[in-house]
């Protein structure tokens, strides 16, 4: 079965034939040791071509291009994906890589592929058709899956509210579960007030579009048992405590973490692990209207703890909190939530770095191993305990929104925690899910956080 495309998109890799021409990906050191033929050589230097990562440069030969060098500088290790260039700056055709030995060949056609990626959806403007051969030794479906889920996550986030709010993201979500076969089912409107979803029900009733809780269950079970929970707030005002046009403008961003859970499902789904998977989203848009939830406002959670509203605008945990006590009452073996949940992540290790709280040690060390031979970076931050008073209420058990600023990641985490107390191993992703500045392999847009490393994670933990 090919892999999900949400958005259909034009083949990127292709066959080497005696019709594809060589791309010689090389370092500077490459052109010094005389691995080429001296008019070659030659040509590079008249060009002043020195290998720079990302430098391309079109030999020519019988009066036409007949071959290509791209440089990836003094150490290809600081730009794994740097080939995600080649799409756009190689002319049409197939293509192939004739040398690249300092550079890992997955990460060589991982990296092309990230680069082919277009939002093109609201725009007239065709794609330069580029196709590349990957090298023998690459695992073809594994790079083309990889790319669908980061695609996936892309699309999900750079469409626009008007036509990805709470009803189209189930859309979305159910089309992907189709595609694979697995169950889906969706509690909406009043009936999360009937199944005892009431901070998800509270945070979106003030929209024209229903809230919702989605659910897909895929695999056996007697397999290691995954629960996915992303935050799916299609839309963000803030509420009543309005956000400023300037913090508004990226608010369909704010269900990047469901979007993420989603292309992490798409993998694991794939690559038909052997896991019990779980994927839960709470669908919701926090608008404004007259019975909009208030400041001071108090609400029983699906796990019976009383919250008190401090702001409108720390809705993400209150969805995530009854999403996260549902697949908590039946503990899987590994719970994983991803959200874009506080600017204070972003504070703390800007916009290209995934924090994520956990108190497993070793599902610790197994995502930093995974992310550095993912090269697709994380780093952990505390569930520091001490901060845990912050987060207590006066008048209820505790507060969606601790005054004084400090710590803020780290107390939204704590706060979700307080919903996870059976499921012994949990991390929660605090992930940003945007490109600020285009890059080799991700163009400005919606990104994909974190989930290779977890696929990774996940395909090991299903073949023990």
């Amino acid at each position: 079965m090919t892999p999900f495309q949400f958005i259909e998109r034009p083949a990127i890799f292709s066959m080497k034939t005696a019709a594809t021409k060589p791309v010689y990906a090389v370092t500077p050191s490459d052109l010094e040791e005389g691995k080429f033929e001296p008019p070659v050589l030659a040509w590079t230097k008249a060009a002043g071509f020195k290998a720079e990562a990302g430098a391309l440069l079109l030999v020519p030969a019988g009066g036409e291009v007949g071959s290509a060098f791209f440089g990836l500088g003094n150490d290809p290790a600081e730009a794994p994906f740097i080939t995600g260039r080649l799409s756009k700056l190689l002319p049409a055709g197939d293509w192939h890589i004739e040398t690249a030995a300092s550079l890992p060949p997955e990460q060589l056609a991982l990296g092309y592929g990230l680069g082919t990626y277009a939002f093109s959806r609201y725009k007239a403007e065709k794609q330069k058709d580029v196709r590349l051969v990957v090298p023998e030794t690459v695992d073809v479906a594994d790079v083309e899956r990889q790319l669908a889920a980061v695609f996936l996550a892309r699309d999900l986030v750079n469409i626009p509210t008007n036509e990805m709010g709470p009803a189209e993201l189930e859309a979305a979500f159910r089309a992907l579960g189709e595609h694979y076969g697995a169950t889906v089912t969706s509690i909406v409107g009043e009936d999360l007030l009937e199944e005892n979803f009431p901070l998800i029900h509270t945070v979106g009733r003030a929209s024209a579009s229903a809230p919702r809780l989605l659910e897909l269950r895929w695999g056996e079970k007697g397999h290691p048992r995954v629960t996915l929970v992303g935050k799916g707030v299609c839309f963000d005002t803030g509420g009543l405590d309005i956000k400023g046009a300037a913090n508004m403008a990226l608010m369909k961003k704010d269900m990047g973490g469901a979007a993420n859970v989603m292309g992490l499902a798409l993998m694991i789904m794939d690559a038909g692990l052997k896991v019990d998977l779980q994927v839960l989203v709470p669908a919701v848009e926090n608008s404004i209207s007259g019975n909009a939830f208030r400041p001071g406002d108090i609400y029983r959670s699906r796990k019976g703890l009383t919250v008190q509203i401090d702001n409108t605008d720390a809705e993400g945990r209150l969805v995530l909190a009854d999403a996260l006590a549902y697949a908590d009452e039946n503990p899987p073996d590994l719970m994983i939530d991803m959200s874009t949940l506080t600017g204070a992540a972003r504070v703390a290790l800007g916009a290209e770095l995934a924090p994520y709280f956990t108190d497993d040690e070793t599902l610790s060390a197994r995502l930093m191993e995974a992310a550095k031979a993912e090269a697709d970076p994380l780093w952990r931050l505390p569930l520091w305990m001490g901060y845990d008073k912050d987060i207590r209420a006066r008048a209820a058990d505790i507060t969606n929104s601790p005054s004084g600023g400090m710590a803020g990641a780290i107390t939204a985490a704590l706060f979700l925690k307080r919903f996870v107390t059976a499921t012994r191993s949990w991390a929660h992703f605090d992930i940003y899910a945007w490109v600020l500045a285009d890059k080799p392999h991700a163009p400005v847009g919606g990104e994909a956080f974190a989930i290779r490393a977890l696929y990774r994670v996940i395909r090991d933990m299903a073949a023990k």
